[in-house]
């Protein structure tokens, strides 16, 4: 297996720098350890501290927060990396006493739960951090190494099995579900059961499969609920805020410009990977005999947007639009120069832009993307 360059690894070098602390966020097994291994290498190997903070004795040895043990724990070092760093309490203050008092000090920590980390290092580091995200491995990270013909041939291994990193190493389909399954019930979920107050793991699982069978339309919170039974609305809205935080799913809203026909109130959700998504279903059927192929197009194009928009730093707002007269577009894109509207295939050859679109948006721009033209759509050109 050919190793895979992290498209996020020149920039992220050079945002490394004395007195700053680069926070790299992510779902579990995304890469982020490996990637910590990569820079590491590039590092002087007697000047670097590398810790994990799920480590009882990391804990213990920053357990004191004070200058004076802060110093003695860092000594000589020059580098201090620390991964799955909301585990260790009140890590924010510890970072920031680290970055004022020993300025010499480069600081690199990880984290897979935006909920913990977030709250521990937000407000401490203000100014003194940079946050960068990874996510399952991106088209644009594979067409290093594949030419057309190798990708035409497994673009339906990645709508069924997705795109984490570990696949790479399962030649059959069965090792390949056996990681999924595994992944989800040993790891992406772990932060929120240890996460206070949350008890029933299996009301969370059937919250994700019944988003997943709804990608592509709006999702009604109170029909959530009901279908849940026990579950009342606002704790569908906490489960979901949660899920968000540990990079699982994500929430697309309504375009509007407060038209009267437009819906925007209803958010429509997505899978950061079709693997995960098909996991929680059990479906691993082939593409010619399932029902749901749009859904898997539609999830895997919009997560490969979102990645490409988010490694190239573009500054794009991302919507759905429909209408209570049934017209639609899947992806509005809103940037400093207009708006982009994109429309998602995976069989149909041909579609018209919707008419109360193109009477309202007329400088807007219109592109239907199927599998005969994706792949700039995906590589962001």
């Amino acid at each position: 297996m050919n190793q895979i360059n992290r498209i996020l690894f020149k920039e992220f070098q050079k945002q490394l720098r004395a007195g700053r602390v680069l926070i790299l966020m992510g779902a579990r097994r995304v890469g982020k350890t490996e990637f910590l291994k990569q820079i590491k290498s590039t590092l002087p190997g007697d000047k670097v501290l590398s810790l994990n903070g799920e480590d009882q004795k990391t804990i213990d040895s920053m357990a004191e927060r004070s200058v004076e043990n802060l110093r003695a724990f860092v000594g000589n070092y020059d580098f201090l990396i620390i991964d799955e760093a909301q585990h260790i309490p009140d890590i924010g203050m510890k970072l920031k006493l680290m970055v004022d008092e020993i300025p010499k000090l480069s600081i690199i920590v990880t984290g897979s739960s935006m909920f913990e980390l977030n709250n521990k290092l937000g407000e401490p580091l203000v100014g003194r951090s940079h946050i960068t995200y990874m996510y399952p491995l991106a088209q644009i990270e594979f067409s290093a190494l594949e030419n057309p013909i190798e990708r035409t041939s497994k673009l339906e291994q990645r709508l069924i099995f997705g795109s984490y990193p570990e696949l790479l190493k399962f030649p059959g389909n069965d090792e390949k579900i056996d990681y999924l399954e595994g992944l989800i019930s040993s790891y992406l979920l772990r932060d929120i059961l240890v996460y206070e107050g949350i008890k029933k793991a299996d009301k969370i699982i059937d919250l994700l499969r019944l988003i997943a069978f709804q990608i592509g339309k709006e999702v009604s919170i109170d029909e959530l609920a009901n279908n849940l039974k026990g579950i009342s609305r606002n704790t569908v809205e906490s489960y979901l805020d949660l899920l968000t935080k540990v990079f699982i799913i994500y929430p697309m809203r309504g375009f509007s410009r407060n038209l009267r026909k437009e819906i925007s109130k209803s958010n429509r959700w997505y899978f950061y990977d079709n693997g995960i998504r098909n996991a929680l279903l059990r479906n691993y059927n082939s593409l010619n005999m399932r029902a749901d192929s749009g859904q898997l197009w539609e999830n895997y194009l919009m997560s490969e947007r979102m990645k490409v928009n988010s490694y190239l730093k573009r500054r794009v707002n991302c919507y759905y639009w429909r209408t209570y007269d049934q017209q639609e577009i899947d992806l509005i894109e809103e940037h400093s120069d207009g708006l982009n509207a994109f429309e998602f295939k995976w069989n149909k050859k041909n579609a018209k832009i919707p008419g109360a679109w193109q009477k309202n948006y007329p400088e807007s721009s219109f592109e239907l993307i199927q599998q005969d033209n994706y792949v700039d759509f995906v590589l962001g050109k």
